[in-house]
């Protein structure tokens, strides 16, 4: 029952982003689209997927600090090889891929349980969605004339057009639920052996998800959390400037037109690129596809009024190339540990 599930809701996933494809690149001309690649500064592309395999190892050591405060020193290339096997499962399964990096990393800390493992990838989403609110806000305080339109249109209305009492009554139950279920667990932990079980998951959950209370360099991880935004910030300024520096001579006049108003974008533009194409991980689709194209071609013509056409080169390029680094640093990491295993070395 359970894996028919699985191919069911994975099946409906993919359904989806095929679906959402086609929104994306119906009625683009594939000759100007193909003009457009052919054009760009691909230069700046290579910039791009730098800056993404940078991101992830500094993702890696981000990572990495809220492990040792619950098991010691942890080895720099297991913990990002961890975390590029995750990003390439999630290209296929969404969602999974995290699980996939806790399984991994626990294998090679066997101090510390999956749960403690779970506990830190939980702790650095929930910071990493923080630090992204902090953006929108920065976004909001700068350019709220230029940017608010489309957050209040194209973000706030639909959700709460869809939040009504009734989904509240929902969740208001579900949360019910869960609280009555965590005092059964605790009340019967020492009685049934199912909820003892449950229990220590969810106490070494609890310790993974407050280890940055005991980390020494706190200063550090904070470093890596901006150096981690910045690095995606640069993904999409890079994107950016190869469209910038396009050669016009071999399109249309109007695809030229076009790409020519992408000419007075700039740092904070491309911030605000990189935040809408972040919204694309809420859609629970294969390696963000179609979604990712959707939402940021979207934003390019509600906000700038940039032809669909062009904004959706513009996600193409920044939705591929970090698709590229995902399936070079995610391969690169699993080749790098099956070698381990075969040769018979410590993981470590």
């Amino acid at each position: 029952m359970s894996r028919k599930s699985d191919l069911l809701k994975y099946g409906v996933s993919a359904l989806l982003a095929v679906l959402l494809l086609y929104l994306s690149f119906r009625g683009v001309s594939w000759r100007d689209f193909l003009n457009a690649l052919r054009g760009c500064r691909w230069e700046w592309i290579g910039v791009a997927i730098a800056a993404g395999i940078a991101a992830f190892w500094v993702r890696a050591l981000r990572w990495r600090q809220l492990m040792m405060p619950i098991e010691g020193p942890v080895s720099r290339k297991a913990v990002f090889n961890a975390v590029n096997i995750g990003y390439l499962v999630n290209l296929a399964l969404p969602r999974v891929g995290e699980l996939v990096r806790c399984g991994f990393l626990a294998k090679h800390c066997r101090r510390v349980g999956y749960d403690k493992v779970l506990g830190t990838v939980v702790l650095e989403r929930v910071w990493d969605v923080l630090m992204m609110l902090m953006l929108v806000f920065l976004l909001a305080a700068t350019m709220w004339g230029r940017f608010g339109r489309f957050f209040i249109d194209k973000i706030l209305k639909p959700f709460s057009g869809r939040f009504n009492l009734s989904v509240g009554a929902v969740l208001l139950g579900m949360a019910v639920v869960c609280v009555l279920s965590v005092y059964i667990v605790y009340a019967f932990r020492y009685r049934r052996k199912l909820c003892s079980g449950i229990w220590r998951f969810i106490t070494g959950l609890w310790d993974g998800a407050v280890s940055c209370l005991k980390m020494e360099k706190w200063w550090l991880f904070l470093t890596y959390s901006i150096a981690v935004w910045a690095l995606y910030w640069l993904m999409s300024a890079s994107v950016l400037w190869s469209l910038q520096g396009i050669d016009t001579s071999i399109m249309g006049d109007g695809i030229s037109r076009a790409v020519e108003s992408l000419e007075s974008l700039g740092p904070m533009d491309a911030l605000f690129l990189m935040l809408a194409g972040s919204l694309s991980s809420l859609v629970p689709v294969p390696g963000g596809f179609g979604a990712f194209h959707y939402i940021v071609a979207l934003a390019l013509s509600s906000v700038y009024g940039i032809p669909f056409e062009i904004g959706i080169v513009f996600a193409a390029l920044s939705h591929e190339s970090q698709t590229l680094t995902m399936i070079l640093c995610g391969s690169a990491s699993y080749v790098s540990e099956s070698m381990s295993i075969v040769s018979g070395n410590n993981p470590d």
